[in-house]
């Protein structure tokens, strides 16, 4: 009997472990976690599982697992792999062979440099037991200083706000949201973060990060120093690499992978956070996206071609952020756009579409409070996926029903 092994209990390795049964995989499937509780949905840690649940919000209950007949090993690591002897090696002493392996090893939050380790008051966020942490120092009149304007970083700062703490928040870049958010759409948020009350401080340079029993401190290189209860650090996530460098896999920001998610190792594949992949949609360039929807897509992908479906990778890009009762939401990749457009649709909402030379739509944004954009990125996503070229005026008519543009 075929043995599929998965390393990784987050979204993505959930999603391929259930994904195989639904395809009608027999086998065995061993599904590897380090943390000490079942699958859960990372998203909510930075917005309503903080504010308003000490609860994750599972992938599924454990019985269901064992419905599925998916051996789910939690509070374990995968330390080594024997490509050759297709073996995982694991930290409680364990050798698990496999026919078919799955690295969905995700990403770990990028430390601030020169903190070598994040104490009682210096905080990063990526487990369901940072968020528990930092709901403890998320109370009415204390002081969190958040340095990172993307999108954990402002997510963090509108929860903290919502609860009451004060919050000021320090972005080295002249803008928030710099990496893949259009300017006029991080306006939007960044006024809404200081209508909330919340202090928005960007082109800010940081000396350094200190601490001691009383405050943690920011030194700014004007000379100024910002005093807080607590920091945290929220300047991006880092691709979990290590055990595919020690099996001598192929790395490119993060694991590399074909447009199969096979890694450079027979029967080895990689998916979600952790590998970087080419996208054909644009042009084959590589890429690596850190986003809940990719981490599904590539579960039930890499899922699929662990059978031998042989399917390659084609999903839009798509990203979200839910900020205060704004929402935004990306679909595709803006990278060599040369023309945008915008379409209002009413009480501050808009959606931006971005073009290159020839016409063709790469890329749609839009904000607006509550699913308003929702609908409308959909449609987007649907003429990015066929390389539409829609008709520039009837984009930016908001009389103009975007679903009238997909026979086209």
């Amino acid at each position: 009997m075929s043995h599929f092994v998965i390393v990784g209990a987050g979204e993505c390795g959930a999603r391929a472990a259930f994904s195989l049964r639904e395809k009608g995989f027999e086998g065995a499937i061993t599904l590897i976690g380090t943390e000490t509780i079942a699958p859960y949905e990372r998203p909510p840690l930075s917005k309503g599982m903080l504010a308003h649940s000490q609860e994750p919000r599972f992938v599924a209950t454990l019985e269901r697992y064992g419905e599925a007949g998916i051996n789910l090993l939690i509070g374990v690591t995968a330390w080594g792999i024997n490509t050759g002897r297709k073996s995982v090696a694991l930290s409680d002493g364990r050798q698990i062979q496999f026919d078919r392996l799955l690295l969905a090893t995700g990403a770990h939050a990028r430390p601030f440099p020169g903190v070598s380790k994040t104490d009682s008051r210096i905080r990063l966020l990526r487990t369901h037991a940072d968020a528990l942490a930092l709901r403890e120092a998320m109370t009415r009149g204390r002081h969190v200083v958040v340095v990172g304007g993307g999108f954990i970083g402002l997510e963090l700062a509108a929860t903290a706000r919502t609860l009451g703490t004060e919050v000021t928040v320090v972005e080295g870049l002249p803008r928030v949201l710099k990496r893949g958010v259009p300017e006029e759409i991080a306006e939007v948020i960044v006024e809404r973060h200081r209508s909330e009350g919340a202090v928005v401080r960007c082109g800010e340079g940081i000396v350094a990060l200190e601490e001691d029993e009383e405050e943690a401190r920011i030194r700014l290189v004007n000379g100024e120093t910002i005093a807080a209860d607590v920091i945290l650090v929220g300047i991006g996530a880092l691709p979990n690499i290590a055990l595919a460098e020690v099996a001598g896999l192929a790395i490119d920001n993060g694991i590399a992978v074909n447009e199969r998610l096979e890694t450079s190792a027979p029967d080895i594949y990689a998916a979600g956070d952790c590998c970087s992949f080419p996208l054909m949609l644009y042009g084959g360039r590589r890429v690596r996206l850190e986003s809940w929807r990719n981490a599904q897509d590539q579960g039930t992908l890499a899922a699929a071609n662990m059978m031998g479906a042989n399917e390659v990778i084609s999903a839009v890009p798509w990203f979200w952020s839910d900020q205060y009762d704004l929402t935004l939401q990306i679909a595709g990749l803006a990278d060599g756009a040369t023309h945008v457009l915008r379409r209002e649709l009413g009480d501050g909402a808009f959606l931006l579409f971005h073009l290159d030379d020839d016409g063709r739509l790469l890329a749609a944004s839009g904000i607006g409070r509550g699913n308003v954009v929702a609908r409308d990125i959909r449609l987007a996503e649907i003429l990015i996926a066929a390389r539409a070229h829609p008709d520039p005026s009837a984009l930016v008519a908001s009389h103009v029903k975007l679903k009238s543009l997909l026979a086209g």
